[in-house]
């Protein structure tokens, strides 16, 4: 039976409401489960006296100026409208830091082709820790440096992002030369500058409960 122009146009219109209708549906069932924003206030008590300059409610990164293995500058630009993972390590630790260093490195494999994802190393000890010395940690630990970034720069500002802004200790301290910092975390930063979780970045389930966590913050973005 030959249809009329009609009415292949009036099943053309179901056809693609139907398919409409079945994006909205997916969208809504793939972003109902949404991951916390973290605010200081979440974090506990011990941050909340130590914070006080800051507010407890709308908290992004602020502004950083860093340098990496190949001796670029690296700011808050570089992670502009990006998913990131933060981890603040040094390279004389020999206990938490080479396997939180291979974790990232799964993510690296596990995100490599991602546009939208990327990572940032923090090194902790910036006199030992120089550009050379992270490049060739960099070198040894199979960095790709479009994907992820192994940096130093000031101790104050870099122990001050540590505390104040990723959250990644509870400890007070000045960042002057006897404070240290050593903590396993890895934080995980959404598009819009929040922090959306902390993990441990030592324990392999946390690392893949991390990376559905990053699915689930892509599946948010995507719809926005």
């Amino acid at each position: 039976m030959k249809l009329s122009k009609s009415e292949i146009l009036r099943r053309l219109v179901i056809v693609f409401a139907s398919i409409a209708i079945l994006i909205i549906l997916t969208k809504v069932f793939y972003t109902s489960e949404k991951l916390p924003i973290i605010n200081p206030e979440d974090i506990g008590e011990e941050l909340a006296i130590s914070n006080t300059t800051k507010h407890f409610k709308n908290h992004r990164i602020g502004d950083f100026t860093l340098v990496n293995q190949n001796g670029d500058i690296i700011t808050q630009k570089d992670y502009k409208n990006k998913i990131y993972v933060v981890d603040f390590i040094f390279t004389k630790c020999l206990s938490i830091c080479p396997i939180m260093t291979n974790n990232m490195g799964i993510l690296q494999k596990e995100f490599l082709k991602d546009e939208d994802f990327k990572l940032l190393s923090i090194f902790v000890t910036p006199v030992a820790d120089s550009v050379p010395v992270l490049k060739e940690y960099a070198v040894l630990n199979n960095v790709n440096p479009d994907k992820w970034n192994i940096t130093t720069g000031d101790k104050k500002e870099i122990y001050n992002l540590a505390r104040e802004e990723f959250f990644a200790v509870l400890d007070e301290g000045d960042g002057g030369l006897q404070d240290f910092i050593h903590t396993s975390n890895f934080i995980l930063i959404d598009k819009k500058g929040r922090i959306r979780g902390i993990y441990d970045g030592t324990n392999l389930s946390e690392i893949n409960r991390l990376k559905e966590d990053i699915k689930i913050l892509k599946r948010e973005f995507s719809i926005i």
